[in-house]
């Protein structure tokens, strides 16, 4: 049997991703989100969402730039930390001991830790209640080549220990099961 609930959030797992945002040094700082996705292939277009209440509304809005960095175990001691701290009041690469990188168009900074790191334009910002969606397209992703496989040059994200949040939690991904078309392969001989 199931039970009706209120509506709300329950698309999970979610990527907690770090978004970095400012364009010069002194005002470079964190936001732990996990309202992101992907709204579009062709061109690429992809969406956070952040409460205007939040530190980094305020640049996201003036810079109309950031990058959505991926994160992983090993950073999610820092993930969860920028997401309850505000930028007001700490210097978020100092204080989670980050790297932040140069990023090849916007003047966001990049987190040099993180496996890949999504370059964004925001092309629309849409309020919608507590949070705006901020429309994006994706102009440059940096991916970090020791991910690269030696032999077939492909990217194995799964490596990096690919960071989720999933109803108040973080979890790392779980054993493969399939690739994708695995469901209607043909049986080699």
């Amino acid at each position: 049997m199931k039970h009706d609930w209120k509506p709300g959030n329950m698309i999970y797992p979610l990527p907690a991703v770090l978004v970095s945002c400012g364009a010069t040094p002194d005002e470079y700082t964190l936001l732990t989100i996990s309202w992101v996705g992907t709204l579009c292939s062709e061109p690429p277009v992809c969406y956070i969402s952040v409460r205007p209440e939040r530190h980094s509304y305020a640049l996201l809005d003036r810079h109309r730039e950031f990058v959505i960095n991926l994160t992983t175990e090993a950073m999610a001691r820092a993930t969860d930390w920028c997401g309850v701290r505000s930028g007001r009041d700490y210097n978020k690469f100092r204080e989670t001991g980050l790297t932040p990188g140069r990023a090849t168009v916007v003047h966001a900074p990049t987190i040099e830790e993180s496996p890949v790191c999504i370059e964004c334009r925001t092309r629309e910002i849409i309020p919608l209640g507590s949070h705006h969606a901020f429309i994006a397209d994706i102009l440059n992703v940096q991916a970090d080549d020791k991910y690269l496989h030696p032999v077939t040059g492909k990217f194995d994200l799964a490596a990096a220990l690919p960071l989720v949040y999933l109803h108040g939690e973080y979890f790392s991904l779980g054993t493969p099961i399939g690739k994708f078309g695995w469901s209607v392969e043909k049986k080699k001989k």
